[in-house]
């Protein structure tokens, strides 16, 4: 017999309507998995840092908050230093610092004597903007180290200043060569409280914490400068040798937790030779005891200090 046509309706009706429920079954599952799938890839790109090209990143991430360092140099003078203070201009002015660092260097002496230091330190400070001007009677081992760094916190403590304004506050002598980014990349790894950093004296020792660090130029976490602004220790001990005295202030007061011996990166220059003294060579931070301009000129050209000069019709220097 021939089916009708309502016959042959119904059987194409009843397999469509069971196709249709499979495929919204499997719509349902594949949901779920999807949205399973969703969830653990949120929970994996959690901990993942963004790229900093994405719109959505932060202009200031955290990790370009720990990249961020903060170092006052303080290079302890004399007011009538003139040239030296303009030569050493120079020799940090033209240094290069990696992006979020900064690093300020500072000229510091007691108070002035002199009518003619009154006008030129004066217009020194009118331009360059670069002098601490202590409130102490000018001399090297008694008590002028305590005054510049028990200063810092006043000196430093505006309301909309960063807290701490350095991380870092370095004393150096003007006779020593600094070179910042490798001063900088130094300091990255280490921690910015407690911190006592610099070339371990005696010269034979490389033990951070048996001795004391050379006035060649030793460097402190804020938190060591605070302490020795509040601290009675440093004021019952102020003369002596000033880095030795120093050393004394950190062992009495149970300071300098964390200590770093920048040893040999950090050395005297090579002549004489002593047990003191090290080669120039790459791997440098500071250079101690240029003591005329010969010892500047060598240390110069052997850190090829002015490759960057760029041509120029003005000048011609071979």
């Amino acid at each position: 017999m021939k089916n009708s046509p309502r016959s042959e309706g119904r059987k194409f009706i009843i397999p469509s309507f069971f196709f249709i429920i499979a495929l919204c079954v499997l719509a349902f599952i594949n949901e779920i998995r999807f949205d399973s799938l969703l969830s653990f890839g949120r929970c994996a790109l959690s901990n993942v840092p963004m790229n900093n090209g994405s719109s959505e990143t932060p202009l200031l991430s955290s990790s370009s908050v720990d990249d961020e360092i903060r170092i006052l140099i303080g290079i302890l003078t004399l007011p009538d230093q003139y040239p030296r203070r303009h030569f050493l201009r120079m020799i940090y002015g033209t240094q290069n610092v990696p992006d979020g660092v900064k690093v300020d260097v500072k000229f510091v002496f007691c108070n002035l004597t002199k009518e003619d230091q009154k006008v030129l330190v004066a217009l020194e400070i009118m331009r360059y903007d670069d002098i601490i001007i202590l409130n102490c009677n000018e001399n090297m081992n008694k008590g002028k180290t305590y005054t510049y760094f028990s200063s810092l916190p006043d000196l430093f403590n505006e309301t909309d200043a960063p807290n701490p304004p350095y991380h870092y506050v370095m004393k150096a002598d003007d006779d020593t060569y600094i070179r910042l980014e490798s001063l900088v990349a130094s300091l990255r790894p280490l921690p910015r409280e407690d911190l006592y950093y610099g070339y371990v004296i005696p010269c034979p020792s490389m033990d951070p914490f048996v001795h004391y660090m050379s006035g060649m130029g030793y460097l402190v976490s804020w938190d060591i400068a605070v302490w020795l602004k509040d601290s009675e220790i440093p004021k019952k001990h102020l003369e002596g040798p000033e880095d030795k005295v120093f050393g004394d202030w950190i062992r009495e007061g149970r300071r300098g937790k964390n200590r770093f011996n920048a040893k040999w990166s950090m050395y005297n220059f090579p002549e004489p030779p002593t047990r003191c003294t090290h080669e120039l060579w790459p791997d440098t931070i500071a250079v101690h005891l240029l003591k005329n301009q010969e010892k500047w000129i060598r240390t110069l050209n052997y850190f090829n200090v002015t490759s960057n000069l760029k041509p120029s019709k003005l000048y011609h220097i071979p």
